[in-house]
């Protein structure tokens, strides 16, 4: 498939803001950090104005696109049978949600957890949402899997409690920098070991479709000359990323080295030296592995019309 690099900030942009709210929560509820009732109320008010503004950003990048933004409220219309509909839906529930629980720890609200509880909710139907609408697609034999949900919480968890760890230590909360770390790179390693399994399935797929299949011929040999017109079409642009096999190897390794040891390589030595550069740095490198990884996500799926329109005359 060609990759939408609106899709991919959309997709990492929401997935990191999703984390970062889990953490917050998870924060609040369990006590962990020994923060005071004013530094944790600081700290859950700041943590929140940063999802939120995680899940901004990714609102924007949608727009992108889209054909007509200015039709953009149809996209809810078939909320019955399709999932992006649902992530239509739920974005801006969960955005609402990140607004009334950050607006309810300014003000010292007595129902921050109930609030809380009901944005988790829109969190986890957000990550279900936004992973079925690849996973749900059975054509497409690299997506149609449930390690596509997997990967898509692990990854969006992950990024967003490597987030938190640095938002701690830049709030001066000592008490939560291990948690936060040994959480994040727990979850950077399930990631790991999840968006491994994927890759290892992926290549070891079948294609269902044949050429013999896609022209509707039985013979055994059929050898493709041309793509039976002179130039490119909306199939071959939309459908195929046109990239070498040896560029989508360089960027499944470096993905791979992004988002996974040099992460955790960066936390480890950012919590025993307490060094807030190192935290940073382990964010903006499993991000930007991210993208990469985002990118091989979509460019790995082999659309089964690309056994027709494969030679260009």
């Amino acid at each position: 498939m060609q990759p939408a690099f609106s899709v991919i900030f959309l997709t990492t942009l929401i997935g990191a803001a999703q984390g970062l709210f889990l953490a917050l929560y998870g924060t609040e509820i369990s006590g962990v950090g020994g923060l005071t009732p004013v530094q944790s109320q600081r700290f859950l008010f700041s943590g929140s104005l940063v999802a939120l503004g995680l899940s901004a950003l990714g609102l924007v990048a949608s727009f992108f696109h889209l054909g007509h933004p200015e039709r953009a409220w149809r996209s809810a219309a078939m909320w019955r049978t399709s999932w992006l509909s649902r992530e239509v839906i739920v974005l801006p529930l969960f955005m609402l949600g990140l607004s009334l629980y950050g607006g309810a720890h300014f003000l010292g609200s007595s129902h921050t957890r109930i609030i809380g509880a009901a944005t988790a909710l829109a969190c986890l139907a957000l990550f279900a949402c936004t992973a079925m609408i690849y996973a749900s697609v059975r054509f497409l034999q690299e997506w149609a899997s449930p390690l596509t949900l997997v990967n898509y919480f692990l990854l969006g968890c992950a990024s967003g409690l490597t987030l938190a760890t640095l938002l701690v230590a830049n709030f001066d909360a000592p008490g939560l920098v291990v948690p936060y770390a040994m959480a994040a790179s727990m979850l950077t390693l399930l990631a790991w070991v999840s968006r491994s399994a994927s890759l290892l399935r992926n290549a070891r797929l079948k294609p269902k479709s044949t050429l013999q299949s896609a022209i509707g011929i039985k013979h055994p040999r059929i050898v493709q000359k041309a793509q039976g017109f002179m130039g490119g079409s909306f199939n071959t642009r939309e459908f195929f990323h046109g990239r070498s096999a040896a560029l989508l190897r360089s960027v499944k390794w470096a993905f791979l080295l992004l988002v996974f040891p040099l992460p955790l390589l960066c936390l480890a030595l950012g919590v025993s030296a307490s060094s807030t550069p190192m935290l940073a740095a382990a964010f903006a490198l499993q991000y930007t592995g991210l993208l990469a990884e985002r990118w091989f996500f979509f460019a790995q799926a082999n659309h089964p019309q690309n056994l027709y329109y494969q030679t260009i005359s």
